[in-house]
């Protein structure tokens, strides 16, 4: 006995599996953002961070990734760890309002770090780690606003903040939160360390290995005063496994419908006669 599908049948298994396979696909889009991990900290302490960079061109590697850290809250040691094949320099800028550390005044503080020099290939990433401190006690985030260059020369601005109520920006900024001095990281800030605080509270420099400070970024980034940050990995998450449900209950039904036309078309079996 032969079993043929309708054409019914075929178009509704194709237009359901196409809508899974896209929504896998977003959802996997959706995450490939620039992040800072973990994305918390107690406010305070030094610690650990690493920018996570992946390349979402397929035609194109990263060459570049360049990552503000904002003065209005200064940091006093912000130390790089060498990543080989890239060269980190640092920009150091002018503070409105000294800053006191066990060293005595410091009038500026790092701003900029650039990474050249290496390349993420497509299907790949990399992660840059800084160690920073003490972590402002004055705010409960810091916004990393980052550019990622591209070898057919697009940049990419991870600038954007989600605002309150509105759907995720579709290049949110890496943001790192801080909880009051004490109270438990909610991410497990496994990042933080004793050893994190090996640069100095004076120092500003890039830690050994490190290319000496410049003041000639290779690009500009916007300023974003007035944004509010908010999560994006949450989001991110949240859309993939949506795009997984949906995935798996298309396949279901397809299924469901190919086996009721079956049992519809089937022929009844014809009775035995002498």
């Amino acid at each position: 006995m032969s079993t043929k599908l309708s054409s019914g049948t075929r178009r509704t298994a194709v237009l359901l599996g196409t809508a899974a396979v896209s929504l896998i696909a977003a959802a996997s889009a959706a995450q490939a953002h620039v992040t800072v991990n973990p994305n918390t900290e107690p406010q305070g302490g030094y610690t650990k961070v690493s920018f996570r960079v992946p390349n979402e061109e397929a035609n194109a590697s990263t060459t570049g990734i360049e990552v503000d850290i904002p003065i209005d809250h200064p940091i006093a040691s912000v130390s790089i760890r060498p990543v080989p094949g890239w060269t980190a320099t640092t920009t150091s800028s002018q503070l409105a309002t000294p800053i006191k550390t066990h060293d005595g005044e410091l009038s500026q503080a790092v701003s900029k770090i650039v990474w050249t020099g290496g390349k993420i290939d497509p299907g790949q990433f990399q992660e840059f780690d800084v160690s920073l401190g003490p972590l402002p006690s004055d705010t409960d985030k810091i916004v990393f606003k980052a550019l990622q260059t591209y070898s057919d020369g697009n940049v990419v601005r991870w600038i954007d903040i989600q605002q309150p109520g509105q759907p995720e920006p579709d290049h949110p900024a890496p943001v790192l939160h801080l909880t009051p001095a004490g109270a438990a990281a909610t991410t497990g800030g496994t990042g933080s360390s004793t050893g994190a605080s090996a640069g100095g509270t004076g120092g500003t420099g890039a830690s050994p290995g490190a290319a000496a400070p410049t003041t000639s970024p290779s690009v500009s980034l916007a300023a974003d005063n007035n944004a509010k940050p908010a999560g994006s990995d949450t989001a991110a998450r949240g859309l993939g496994i949506v795009g997984l449900v949906v995935g798996a209950l298309g396949l279901g039904t397809a299924v469901v419908a190919l086996r009721r036309r079956n049992t519809a078309a089937s022929p009844a079996a014809p009775s035995s006669q002498d």
